[in-house]
């Protein structure tokens, strides 16, 4: 029976994919991996075992790699650090030159960047913030359907933040631009990283304010109020687009004021 200490979860990326094995990512020794794990780097910890990261070029056939959503509804810490090795893959596929001096870029020996030979420059992985809002008017909550969702599923407003934005100025804009609803009592809710590519999910709860739905068909296929008892096809578990929908339409008892 192998000890934990020597354990550690792999996180081997190639193409924006990951390694999996019987669904998950794989639990072993190095040595059981039959990949070169020599350029393999720490991302961080689950559970006391350590969780490695390395890109594979061609130790395992295509098939065996999987988009990062086939782990939604795990753990979300270990589905955080499988989502930073994705980003971290995806630094080294769009930041290959400086933008100071136009040198190529390698990934740094000792921290998670890419490092410039020309101008001794460090580059972080780029991270772009964006805000998703469960909006709600009385037990009603507002969902939308984007045409990326092939299979018609309806979700919460999302969108990017704007240069010079708060996070809840953009709340405000892009509910207002993608569905036509005014929103008031704009607060926080909770935050995911959101490895397609490189996104912080910032989570808001609002109420409405005022309007009636007039979706923006270049951004939306439809949007509709919803209630808990009536729900199309939602966000899966596991995204926090679920999050904000379950406990929206569980903490609103109805009472609420249209």
């Amino acid at each position: 029976m192998l000890k934990n200490e020597k354990l550690a979860y792999w996180c081997v990326t190639r193409n924006d994919k990951l390694l999996l094995q019987n669904g998950e990512l794989p639990l072993c020794l190095s040595e059981q991996l039959i990949c070169n794990t020599t350029t393999k780097r720490i991302i961080g910890y689950f559970n006391s075992i350590p969780v490695y990261w390395l890109v594979d070029e061609n130790g395992f056939n295509e098939a065996d790699f999987f988009n990062l959503r086939a782990l939604l509804g795990g753990d979300n810490a270990l589905f955080a650090l499988a989502g930073r090795s994705i980003q971290l893959a995806y630094m080294i596929q769009t930041q290959r030159f400086c933008c100071h001096c136009g040198h190529p870029l390698q990934l740094d020996t000792k921290v998670l960047a890419m490092h410039c030979s020309g101008c001794e420059s460090l580059h972080y992985p780029r991270v772009s913030p964006c805000i998703i809002v469960a909006v709600r008017k009385g037990n009603h909550l507002l969902l939308a359907q984007h045409p990326r969702h092939k299979t018609g599923m309806y979700t919460v407003i999302a969108g990017f933040i704007e240069p010079g934005e708060t996070a809840e100025q953009c709340v405000a804009r892009e509910v207002l631009e993608e569905t036509g609803i005014a929103v008031k009592n704009i607060r926080y809710f909770d935050s995911q990283p959101w490895a397609f590519p490189s996104n912080l999910m910032l989570g808001f709860i609002a109420d409405y304010a005022a309007g009636e739905i007039k979706p923006d068909y270049e951004e939306l296929t439809d949007a509709m109020w919803a209630t808990a008892d009536k729900l199309p096809e939602i966000a899966p578990l596991g995204t926090i687009a679920r999050r904000l929908i379950d406990t929206t339409l569980l903490i609103n008892d109805g009472n609420d004021q249209h």
